[in-house]
């Protein structure tokens, strides 16, 4: 049984790719990276594999005809882990928004069993968001808090993309029934998770936002948020929400 994968999703992040790999490398705590790659035009993909030939046992790449959205990236990735026995599996963006070192006290949080799922919460002691206009802080801020009151869920950070999850959350879940592709999709895992009865913990990091490249935000990803919580409601109450049945 391998332990630690990292998930890094990336559209034409050429700027840092190398960076967060190397990053994430030198911790003290050993993590294989997967990068799914959805076939940008600016070249990442070529950078990852230069790099494979440095870490071929550490760095991987899956690569996709065209951007398909985070969340079927991110299913893609938790498939590909499962399938290669890794025990602890974390979300993290390529642009350094999450820094990697806070990848050691997520994994110590699942190590440790005191967690099934662990975020790394940007609003569980505050606001603790770098380099953001005060218009998006307040749009996240209270977006979360919408979820919160809509969903029943007490996580603060409620969008959160940098998470880890134990191999068996993600063997409970039924992948091929999430139904959202942007930032609703972090809703939905979380609240599947606690709707399956896993232990969700929020630490709190510090989030700063991407010095290097374009962000991938645009409003039909919010606007799926704002809706989709509502129909995680409709299906939690309808007990829709349900393990993935054993093969």
């Amino acid at each position: 049984m391998k332990e630690g994968l990292v998930i890094i999703p990336t559209f034409n992040e050429k700027e840092n790719i190398e960076n967060i790999i190397r990053n994430v490398f030198a911790l003290n705590t050993t993590f294989d990276i997967l990068v799914v790659e959805d076939n940008s035009p600016d070249g990442t993909a070529a950078i990852v594999k230069r790099l494979i030939k440095e870490f071929p046992e550490r760095l991987n790449i899956l690569e996709r005809k065209e951007k398909q959205g985070l969340g079927t990236a991110y299913i893609a990735g938790f498939k590909w882990a499962l399938q290669r026995h890794y025990s602890y599996i974390f979300e993290m963006d390529a642009d350094f928004s999450h820094n990697p070192a806070d990848l050691e006290r997520l994994f110590s949080s699942l190590y440790s069993k005191s967690a099934d799922v662990v975020i790394g919460s940007r609003y569980i002691t505050g606001v603790n968001v770098v380099n953001w206009p005060m218009g998006r802080v307040l749009m996240s801020y209270y977006a979360s808090a919408y979820v919160r009151m809509v969903t029943g869920m007490s996580i603060r950070d409620t969008t959160a993309g940098f998470v880890g999850w134990t191999r068996k959350v993600l063997e409970t879940i039924d992948l091929d029934k999430v139904k959202f592709v942007g930032y609703a999709f972090q809703i939905e895992m979380k609240f599947t998770a606690i709707k399956l009865g896993f232990k969700v913990v929020e630490i709190p990091i510090i989030f700063t936002e991407r010095t290097l490249g374009e962000s991938k935000m645009n409003k039909s990803i919010f606007r799926e948020a704002v809706f989709g919580v509502i129909d995680l409601r409709k299906r939690g109450i309808m007990g829709k929400i349900k393990p993935r049945k054993q093969a």
